[in-house]
């Protein structure tokens, strides 16, 4: 198991932002719109935000701060569902929908706009909906209906209340009565308000051309939204993602317990439990997919070798456990739970390289120079016996040289050793991977790959699986070693299987980057005197390394870029080599800078990576069969001879061409079970939905242990940074936790607000004069309260409920685990001053605080954090 579990590098949401005289900064051009999109590559969690045309936001300003988003307070629309119960005005909701229609037609933005004609398949999203029920207006009419029920003939089941999903890009939806469970309908009867506190699960029946608003069925509870476990439950529901115990015929599958490596696979796997293998993986992880070794062959030659656990042995085709495994598709991990793809006595047991036990493989030897070039390979079917478990720290240890030869003989609370192996293998071993994995990386980055990472959040949680603190990080030496050989053997599967099965082939790309996102990125930073060249992967990168230098002092800045810069990635998704074999430029990888890969390396954890070793196993019994079959297989002197004409770094494509070859790579194929290029397509376009509803679980939980660590400390006061600014709000990055928010400043009771267009800028300041009502009576003025958290200047020095970062947390004995992560809290932060002065990119304190739970969508609310003597 690779990664962690800190949240996404780039992991900011970017909500809606307005242009025009509206907000200016780095979200877009101040004149043009930029559409919301949801990206995702292959490092990154890339999410955009939107700029409207001007003109939108006057249009839509009936709404207030009701359209705007969930963070500040969970709005209940103003807009209902019908002239009947607890619902008038459904008019008002048909009009602000027309109203909408119609700015779209008058203002298409940058991006083709379109008219909804028929439906052609109903979203699954429909069937999972999660939000809370509002009956508060219910009982009043319910108690109206009671004292007129004579006169009144209107029935029971024709009443509804109302569901609001906590996703904001659902509608609110009508649920009937009648239609509630029993447990919920007779707390209901009963009066029972607290019911507006549970996260309920939810589906769409009906949503007629008619209404503004989906017709849904509440089928069950979670319990309440304020708690950690209804709150993960609601998330695993709302992505689909199966968490139930594997079926008795799924386990049937597997071999009995204990199990040991059958005699015979010695006769036909090359034997490796003589070598030094190790594992380097997350001190958490359980299951074990690679493993590394290296030989040093001469001065200027080695021979690296990647095991990887030969899950396909186990999981054979068109089984239970392989329908089982290809349903769920991926594992997903919510730390420290986790939702295994498969059984634990397969993932972490049989299948896993543990340390001092015998384990199938399937291994690749590259034999490789100083200059990172690959003068051969081998790839086949091993039996390994990894000699210890090293964790990311343990193997950054031994390249920093805090542990080395001299003091290997006192390595207290290091893993143990297995079989003939010393420490001094293993210190050597690591060193010299980390050598060659710096050539690599280095030849790849010449080559034009691209790397945008920065820091991000890890979560520490106590025994209970509850978040007490968290820390930021950053990946280290240990972390690229393991990745550079990884993706060495997922560039190699590629290569090989696409060769052999030029129709078949599972492969995963990456698109180029939005070329609009990519051209407003660059727009901003030519305006704030950086140089980006775009041109291509390598120049992106070369520009980034330049920047870098340039804000080698502002490195909050440099963060900001590169998540911005992620924003305009697309998402690398799996596809079937046959889809796109008159378009091989289409097979390429944007941020690898390669023409081909795949993934191979992770099948304990990953349907595709098991698809891939059946493949890749396909080709080398093939490889075997066209070789027995033409004589090919000893040479004169009787002595067998190593032709690699399917897996060599040379492929034979007369060979695949011949009669010969074909038979035995269309044998093979069945064999192994390897899909129809119809049927692959489809399986790949599965597993890419499930991976990236995985990250949305995953992205979901890291925001649920957010709140829940805000909730508890009641308030994080930090610095922020301003990304866009206008008259009506500002958007800021606060990078302690990696996260974009906004803040609403416009209709603001006892606020002022001076907007400079000239020079971008905006002065916000107190004021004394009492305005109760909107502009057009449309409602109330937000408190002051609403955008900033105002403190006495005396009131400083006196103990609050808030975390300012000189506070000392509270650690447990889970800190352990990270020892060298810098902490969330480590400096005072002032207040700010009335009159308050923003503009783009100027710094600014704020409080940061935790919103919803037992009365809404979870969120992450921000505000001003201000001293006045005026408050």
């Amino acid at each position: 198991m690779k990664g962690s579990n800190g949240s996404s590098n780039n992991s900011a949401q970017v909500e809606d932002c307005n242009s025009g005289q509206d907000v200016n900064g780095l979200a877009g051009n101040s004149d043009k719109g930029k559409g919301k999109v949801d990206a995702d590559c292959e490092y990154a969690d890339c999410r955009s935000g939107s700029l409207l045309e001007k003109g939108f936001y006057d249009e839509t300003e009936v709404t207030g701060t009701e359209a705007s988003n969930y963070v500040n307070v969970y709005h209940q629309s103003s807009s209902d569902f019908s002239q009947m119960g607890p619902f008038p005005g459904q008019s008002d909701g048909l009009n602000s929908v027309e109203r909408l229609a119609v700015m779209t037609n008058q203002f298409p933005l940058k991006r083709p706009t379109g008219r909804v004609v028929a439906l052609v398949e109903k979203s699954l999203r429909r069937d999972a909906i999660v939000g809370f029920l509002h009956v508060k207006q219910w009982f009043s009419y319910r108690e109206l209906y009671r004292k007129d029920a004579k006169k009144n003939s209107v029935a029971f089941d024709h009443e509804y209340v109302a569901l609001t999903p906590t996703d904001p890009r659902f509608p609110k939806m009508i649920v009937f009565v009648r239609d509630l469970p029993d447990c919920i309908k007779k707390r209901l009867e009963d009066g029972d308000v607290t019911i507006e506190m549970e996260l309920l699960a939810a589906q769409i029946e009906d949503w007629s051309a008619e209404s503004p608003f989906p017709r849904a069925r509440v089928s069950h509870s979670f319990g309440r939204g304020g708690e950690l476990e209804p709150q993960m439950n609601a998330i695993l529901y709302q992505n689909t993602i199966c968490c139930a115990d594997f079926p008795p015929q799924v386990l049937s599958c597997l071999p009995n317990i204990p199990w040991d490596v059958p005699l015979e696979e010695f006769q036909t796997r090359k034997d490796l439990r003589d070598l030094c293998i190790f594992t380097i993986d997350p001190s958490t992880a359980s299951d074990l997919d690679d493993a590394l070794s290296v030989e040093r062959l001469s001065k200027d030659s080695f021979r690296v070798g990647v095991h990887i656990a030969d899950v396909s042995y186990f999981v054979l085709a068109n089984t239970a456990l392989d329908i089982e495994a290809q349903i769920r598709s991926t594992s997903v991990y919510m730390f420290p739970r986790k939702i295994q793809m498969l059984p634990s006595l397969l993932s972490e047991q049989m299948g896993s390289l543990n340390p001092g036990v015998d384990r199938l493989a399937f291994s690749m030897f590259w034999e490789l120079n100083s200059m990172g070039d690959v003068l051969d390979r081998w790839i086949g079917h091993t039996v390994i016996r990894s000699c210890c478990k090293l964790s990311y720290k343990h193997a950054q240890d031994i390249i920093e040289g805090i542990i080395d030869v001299e003091k290997s003989n006192t390595l207290e609370g290091y893993p143990l050793l297995h079989g003939q192996f010393e420490w001094t293998d293993v210190i050597r071993s690591v060193k010299c991977l980390h050598e060659i994995s710096k050539t690599l990386k280095e030849k790849r980055y010449n080559d034009g790959a691209l790397q945008l990472e920065s820091s991000k959040v890890v979560y520490l949680v106590d025994e209970y699986g509850v978040p007490y603190d968290s820390r930021l990080s950053e990946r280290i030496d240990s972390n690229y070693l393991v990745e550079e050989f990884m993706l060495l053997a997922n560039m190699t599967a590629a290569e090989v299987i696409s060769r052999a099965f030029p129709d078949s082939a599972l492969l995963r790309r990456h698109p180029e980057p939005n070329l609009r996102k990519l051209k407003e990125f660059e727009a901003f930073c030519c305006k704030h005197g950086l140089s980006l060249d775009t041109s291509s992967s390598s120049k992106f990168r070369q520009s980034l390394e330049k920047i870098r230098e340039e804000l080698k002092d502002d490195s909050v800045l440099f963060d900001i870029l590169i998540s911005y810069a992620s924003k305009s990635m697309q998402l690398a998704t799996y596809f079937c080599s046959g889809e796109l074999k008159d378009n091989l430029y289409d097979w390429g990888h944007y941020g690898l800078a390669i023409p081909i890969y795949t993934h191979f390396t992770s099948p304990l954890r990953r349907y595709p990576d098991i698809l891939v070793h059946r493949t890749l196993a396909a080709v080398i019994e093939a490889e075997e069969l066209y070789q027995k079959q033409s004589g090919l297989h000893k040479s004169n002197n009787g002595k067998e001879v190593s032709r690699r004409c399917f897996t060599g770094i040379y492929f034979d494509k007369e060979a695949a061409a011949s009669p010969q070859g074909k038979e035995a790579l269309s044998s093979a194929a069945l064999k192994h079970g390897i899909p129809s290029p119809e049927l692959l397509a489809d399986v790949a376009a599965y597993c890419n939905e499930r991976k990236l509803a995985s990250r949305h679980a995953e992205d979901a939980c890291e925001k649920l242990y957010m709140w829940i660590l805000l909730k508890k400390k009641e308030i994080l006061l930090s610095d922020a940074r301003v990304l866009g600014l206008g008259p009506k709000f500002i958007s800021v990055y606060i990078q302690k936790l990696a996260i974009e928010r906004r803040i609403y400043y416009d209709e603001v009771e006892g606020l002022t607000v001076e907007w400079l267009e000239s020079t971008s800028t905006v002065v916000l300041n107190l004021s004394g004069r009492k305005r109760l009502f909107k502009r057009g009576g449309l409602g109330n003025y937000m408190a002051l309260g609403n955008v900033a958290w105002v403190v006495r200047p005396y009131d400083l020095g006196v103990e609050t409920g808030c975390i300012n970062d000189r506070d000392a947390t509270c650690m447990t004995n889970n800190e352990a685990a990270f020892p060298d992560l810098e902490p969330i809290a480590n400096s005072w932060i002032d207040p700010g001053t009335f009159p308050l002065t923003l503009h783009l990119l100027s710094t600014i304190p704020v409080a940061v605080y935790a919103v919803g739970g037992d009365d809404g969508p979870l969120e992450i609310g921000v505000r001003l954090y201000m001293s006045s003597y005026l408050k």
